[in-house]
């Protein structure tokens, strides 16, 4: 089947169209800067180099109207469409094929996510109303950690505003925590039950997994929470808000954009959220770098023992994402925090483990299964729309 793959940012879109049965992928590219006077699209076909322009978008309808206006040019087709959405709120434990219900209740949840609901219910509007013979399919962040048990989800308010305004934890990264999982399990068969799954890029979060079911994870209400990430604070004692507020003169909006976009790596740091440039200058002796450095690791394996224990346990932990997948120092720094647990990593395998698929980086003898597995998201998406509309 093939499958067109949408994932709609705040200011962004990208695209990618794939055979779900060979995973070959026919064309992808992305839209940048949308909703500014002039945008970027960059599009590339059969591996082929990706050919750039700057095109306007004042919107996602603009930017998805260009994407297939660009497809249609194409000998490709298209038999399903799959779109990534942020925050699926207390409507949806599983993707769903979009009716008027589902994009409804799309909208109806997005205060939880403004910067991407809206966006990307926009761009499935407009697929819909360009091919209303093709199904299309939303697939939710959140979906995957709906499995929480209440002791896990819920937050110690008062009921009544949790209960009218859906207050509570939902997580975030469920696609990709979720396809670690499935290929972990794949792999290593019946010697995986409990999995730490690392979710490490410029936004980070762990997941619990416990034969296939998500225990509890590290992002809460919104993507803000858990870890320390590229631009975001993490978990943070939120009478911060208050009293930066009171004390500081500081706005709502002021505040949000201080803690989504000016902290994590880049406030430690004081030069970058890529963690490439921060361990360029941390091996260099740069101070702030290397407690950057320090801080990612140590605030990862602080919260990954909370992970741990809501499973009672651990055989296999799994890294992924930008950081992930790329920096094997992270990795290293990470799984040294858990030798008290058995946890060992050959460092040849470890270093080695960079662009070559699915890979085993733990030592013979290693109480914990330790491996490096490349997300694919995109494949995932449209998986769950072969899955979905395969009958229809």
């Amino acid at each position: 089947m093939n499958v067109l793959v949408v994932n709609a940012g705040s200011s962004s879109l990208k695209y990618q169209l794939l055979d779900t049965d060979t995973r070959e992928v026919f064309a992808k590219g992305n839209c940048e800067r949308i909703g500014s006077d002039m945008g970027i699209f960059g599009h590339s076909e059969n591996g082929g180099a990706k050919q750039t322009e700057e095109v306007p978008f004042p919107d996602h309808r603009s930017a998805i109207a260009r994407v297939l206006e660009e497809l249609e040019k194409t000998d490709f087709t298209i038999d399903g469409i799959g779109h990534r959405i942020v925050q699926g709120g207390w409507h949806f434990d599983d993707s769903a094929v979009v009716d008027d219900e589902v994009m409804a209740e799309i909208l109806e949840v997005a205060p939880l996510a403004p910067l991407h609901n809206y966006g990307e219910a926009a761009a499935i509007e407009y697929c819909r109303e360009k091919y209303p013979e093709l199904p299309n399919v939303a697939v939710f962040d959140t979906s995957f950690h709906m499995t929480m048990p209440e002791v896990a989800y819920t937050y110690a308010l008062p009921k009544d505003v949790c209960d009218k305004y859906h207050v509570r934890k939902y997580g975030a990264h469920g696609t990709s925590h979720r396809y670690e999982w499935m290929m972990a399990k794949e792999i290593l068969g019946s010697r995986c039950h409990r999995l730490l799954s690392c979710h490490l890029g410029n936004g980070a979060s762990l997941a619990a997994i416990e034969d296939g079911v998500c225990r509890d994870t590290t992002m809460g209400l919104t993507p803000l929470d858990g870890l320390m990430m590229g631009t975001r604070c993490g978990s943070i004692d939120p009478a911060t808000v208050c009293y930066l507020q009171r004390e500081g003169g500081y706005s709502y909006q002021e505040v949000d954009d201080m803690m989504n976009k000016q902290s994590g790596l880049l406030a430690i740091s004081g030069i970058s959220n890529d963690a490439r440039d921060i361990r360029t200058r941390a091996s260099e002796g740069d101070e702030r770098c290397l407690l950057a450095f320090d801080m990612f690791a140590y605030k990862a394996m602080q919260q990954a023992g909370s992970m741990i224990a809501s499973m009672a346990g651990v055989d296999t932990i799994t890294f992924t994402a930008g950081i992930g997948e790329n920096d094997w120092s992270i990795r290293k720094a990470f799984c040294d925090c858990f030798e008290w647990l058995g946890v060992r990593i050959d460092n040849n395998k470890n270093r080695e483990a960079v662009g070559n698929g699915p890979q085993v980086i733990s030592a013979a003898g290693s109480a914990v299964t330790v491996m490096v597995i490349p997300t694919d998201e995109e494949y995932m998406i449209a998986h769950d729309v072969e899955r979905l509309t395969k009958n229809n």
